[in-house]
C-alpha cells in the first residue's frame, strides 16, 4: 500500500509541456470536530455500526451470547444478527460455539483493544501515581474514559486483598457510578443534558447530577456513598489530559468498611486530586 509521501512521487500521466508535473490527489470530505450529524450524516456506515452495536453487547460478566440475545438486545431483526454474526466471526472478531450454537468475543476484538491502550500515553503517566494512591489509601483506583454510555476502566490498580469487586481493564461502570457522574458533571450543562436524554431511561437521576456539579464546584470531587452498589463508597475527579487525548476520570473506591465516608471526604479526596495534578492539562 502506498502512503501519502509515495503518491507525491507518482508521475502523473498528464504532464504539462514544460515537464512539470501536477498531482491531484482525492478530495476529502472536511468534518467538524465532533461530527454533529451522527446518524443522518451522508458519511455515516449503518451497517457497521450495526456490528460495533453487536460487539459492545459483549460486556463484563457475559461469556457468550446467541443470536436471539443479541437481537433482543439491539432491537435488531434476527436475519439482520445473522449476517452480522457471520461477518463478524469470518473476520475473527467473533467465535462461534457449535455446541451452544452462541458467540464469543474473538481475539481480533483483543488485538484492538490493545492497539488502543498501547497508544494511550495518559494511560502510561498515570500509573505511577495511581499505585501510590491504590497502596495509601488501599482501595481500587481506576482510570476511565466515556464510552457511549458508560465509562470504560483504561487502567485499573487494587490496593488491598480486602476488595471483593475487583474490576478489571475495559469494565464498563454505570454512569451512576462516581465516576460516571463525575463525568457528566465536568460538561457544559447543555452537554450534559444531550447526553442525558440520548440515555433516555437509564440516565442518572437529574437530582444526583446536580448533587455532583455541586460537589465539583466545591470540592473538585464527586462521590458516591453507597449509591452505585450498596456498602461501596468512591470519589471521583474529571480532568482533561495533558497529553490532549480528551477528558478522563480518575476514582477511588471501595468497602465502606475500608473506606468509611468520612476518610473518603477528609483523606482520600485530597490524595486523589493531587494524583491527577500532574495529568490534568486544563480543568476538565
Amino acid at each position: 500500500m502506498q502512503s501519502f509521501s509515495d503518491a507525491k512521487r507518482i508521475v502523473h500521466p498528464a504532464a504539462k509541456p514544460d515537464g512539470k508535473v501536477e498531482l491531484s490527489l482525492p478530495a476529502r470530505r472536511k468534518r467538524t470536530a465532533g461530527g454533529g450529524e451522527g446518524a443522518n450524516s451522508p458519511d455515516f456506515i449503518t451497517a457497521l455500526a450495526r456490528g460495533l452495536d453487536v460487539l459492545r453487547c459483549f460486556r463484563h460478566g457475559v461469556t457468550a451470547l446467541g443470536n436471539l440475545d443479541l437481537a433482543r438486545l439491539t432491537g435488531l431483526p434476527k436475519p439482520t444478527i445473522s449476517r452480522i454474526t457471520f461477518t463478524l466471526t469470518e473476520l475473527g472478531y467473533l467465535r462461534y460455539h457449535p455446541d451452544t450454537g452462541k458467540y464469543s468475543p474473538g481475539y481480533g476484538v483483543l488485538a484492538l483493544g490493545f492497539g488502543l491502550l498501547a497508544g494511550l500515553e495518559v494511560r502510561e503517566l498515570a500509573k505511577a501515581s495511581m499505585t501510590e494512591l491504590a497502596r495509601g489509601t488501599g482501595g481500587a483506583v481506576a482510570l476511565g474514559a466515556f464510552d457511549g454510555d458508560a465509562m470504560t476502566y483504561v487502567e485499573a490498580i487494587h490496593g488491598s486483598s480486602a476488595l471483593y469487586l475487583r474490576l478489571p481493564v475495559g469494565y464498563r461502570a454505570s454512569l451512576d457510578s462516581a465516576m460516571g457522574r463525575a463525568y457528566l458533571a465536568s460538561l457544559p450543562v447543555p452537554a450534559c443534558n444531550d447526553a442525558l436524554a440520548r440515555l433516555g431511561e437509564t440516565a442518572p437521576a437529574g437530582a444526583a447530577i446536580e448533587r455532583a456539579r455541586a460537589e465539583l464546584s466545591e470540592s473538585g470531587c464527586c462521590f458516591a456513598i453507597g449509591e452505585w452498589q450498596s456498602g461501596i463508597n468512591a470519589v471521583a475527579v474529571p480532568f482533561s489530559s495533558v497529553t490532549g487525548e480528551g477528558v478522563f476520570v480518575m476514582s477511588c473506591g471501595g468497602p465502606a468498611g475500608l473506606l468509611p465516608e468520612a476518610e473518603l471526604r477528609t483523606r482520600v479526596a485530597p490524595l486523589l486530586r493531587a494524583a491527577i495534578a500532574g495529568l490534568a492539562g486544563a480543568p476538565a
